[in-house]
């Protein structure tokens, strides 16, 4: 049975490891990373969980492109991260979100919800797990700075959308994480 899990939480909290070790044991993980790079500590976890369960992960950076092409026959997958993946399109869709108007906000969270969508229709489909690394963005002020508070807005409408969508969501605090639906 197939599962689609979110993983929020804030800043360095715990999410990403969470996700690794649920994922320890498994084989052919895909480990879609957003960032061009995988942080050291969630590279050495990984390489570690490899070692100790004879299990060999396949890790993809850089991530932003149709990130759905990039699930091929892997029954597992980690998407790190939402935040930073959203940070891209809204650079890409409004390079100065200075101007940024609201039709240009809707149409970068429609453009983000799609492609987590399709990510999530593909794994249906091949009866695998997908977890989704997020930040959570809803227990601060609103930014004074603006890029910053339109950040803010498309991801937490993001997010929103995303956990109706999953099967399972988790918020990470402080390294705990607590399963909120």
């Amino acid at each position: 049975m197939s599962k689609t899990i979110l993983v929020t939480g804030g800043a360095a909290s715990g999410k990403s490891r969470w996700a690794v070790s649920y994922l320890a044991a498994c084989d052919y993980v895909l480990y879609l990373a957003v960032a061009d790079e995988v942080d050291h500590d969630t590279m050495g976890r990984i390489k570690y969980g490899n070692k100790q369960n004879f299990v060999e992960w396949d890790i993809k950076t850089g991530a932003v492109k149709s990130p759905t092409e990039y699930i091929t026959d892997h029954k597992f997958i980690i998407f790190d991260n939402l935040a930073a993946y959203t940070s891209k399109v809204m650079k890409e869709m409004c390079p100065d979100i200075s101007k940024i108007d609201e039709q240009t906000k809707k149409d970068i969270e429609k453009r983000i919800i799609a492609d987590v969508t399709d990510m999530y229709d593909k794994i249906m489909v091949i009866d695998g797990t997908m977890i989704t690394v997020t930040l959570e963005t809803g227990f601060s002020v609103t930014p004074e700075n603006h890029d910053q508070a339109v950040f803010r807005e498309i991801l937490g409408n993001v997010n929103q959308r995303i956990a109706n969508m999953s099967n399972e969501v988790y918020l990470s605090a402080s390294g705990i994480q607590f399963k909120i639906k």
